[in-house]
């Protein structure tokens, strides 16, 4: 697998900018795979999935919760820093991505600011060669709380603002640790779960923090050279319960988003119900656990458009996009949705 086999080209104007007025007004693209790269695409609103979900099938959602993760500083030198949590490693102790004219050396002291003038500092503990490792003086979730910023993508062209620290959480959000919502969740709405409960649908949740390390491009031509990034999952022996009977009456099991499918096949692969993943799944990966998958539209060159090409098919999900594009979908965080169910060999 090449990086160049996961490239396409798309207008700006689809980005999507701002979430719609409700959320779930977005559309929906049925991707049926019918076998090799022959899809059939269906048009749809995102209401109608109602109509694609079966009793006795079961939906996993992720239950992370977006943490102001940006935090504006300064270096020593008195230049400006901006730190972006990658994932926080400790009650004192967090992984960082940084932007600045220079980086902080190792042991350097960086002093953290909010807009009503309150500071802290925090020390630079090392660099792995992605991220650089930050102590912070005291519990990183309060300090977050009084000093950070929501961390809207970096296509996300306009500040941060109320309704994006509303509608950049699900709704089933509760665990807080993630720097990226977990986007395909952001489609449902309370009234839309209760009536999937009400046609006899199976709801659970896992906990995967969402990791800045989704948004670091791909710089490997060659695939097999790309270092996953780390992030941490939980499942509850409850979901792996109902996973299970799931499978014992024929329902399928359906992740909303790339973040629950990749805890669940993570645990498929392990055996371990927590603890962290760096799993890159390309084509040609052996789905273990979920039957279809319920997604938003990924940047090209991802890492996430290779999961969905090993899920439904590379000729498959290629010919999606297009379609998607001729049909001006909404992409990326608060765009549209799509929905795919694996094909029996997806190494196509």
């Amino acid at each position: 697998m090449q990086l160049s086999d996961f490239n396409y080209e798309l207008p700006a104007d689809l980005i999507a900018q701002y979430p719609l007025a409700n959320r779930t007004d977005s559309r929906l693209l049925e991707v049926k795979a019918e076998g090799g790269n022959h899809a059939q695409l269906i048009d749809r609103q995102f209401k109608e999935i109602l109509s694609l979900i079966k009793p006795g099938d079961l939906l996993v959602f992720n239950d992370t919760k977006v943490i102001p993760a940006r935090l504006h500083g300064k270096k020593e030198t008195g230049g400006n820093v901006e730190l972006l949590i990658e994932r926080i490693s400790g009650d004192k102790q967090a992984w960082v991505q940084i932007r600045a004219s220079k980086v902080p050396k190792t042991g350097s002291i960086v002093q953290i600011y909010n807009q009503t003038g309150e500071t802290f500092s925090v020390e630079m503990m090392g660099y792995d060669g992605r991220f650089y490792e930050v102590r912070f003086p005291e519990n990183v979730f309060g300090l977050l709380e009084r000093f950070g910023e929501l961390p809207l993508p970096p296509y996300i062209e306009h500040q941060p603002d109320s309704e994006d620290a509303q509608r950049y959480q699900t709704v089933v959000a509760k665990n807080p640790g993630a720097v990226a919502a977990p986007t395909a969740g952001l489609h449902f709405d309370e009234n839309i779960l209760q009536q999937l409960k009400d046609l006899g649908v199976s709801l659970a949740t896992i906990t995967l923090h969402v990791g800045a390390g989704t948004f670091t491009p791909v710089r490997e031509e060659d695939l097999s050279k790309h270092k996953m990034h780390h992030e941490w999952y939980s499942i509850p022996k409850a979901c792996l319960q109902v996973i299970e009977e799931t499978k014992k009456q024929g329902g399928r099991v359906i992740a909303v988003g790339t973040t629950s499918l990749r805890a669940l096949e993570s645990q498929a692969l392990s055996q371990q119900s927590s603890g962290e993943t760096n799993l890159f799944i390309t084509p040609g990966f052996e789905f273990k656990t979920v039957d279809c998958l319920l997604t938003n539209f990924h940047l090209p060159k991802s890492t996430l458009l290779m999961l969905v090409s090993a899920f439904a098919g590379m000729g498959n999900i290629r010919a999606a996009y297009q379609h998607a594009i001729d049909q001006k979908y909404r992409f990326f965080s608060y765009g549209d949705a799509m929905f795919l169910c694996k094909l029996k060999n997806t190494n196509l």
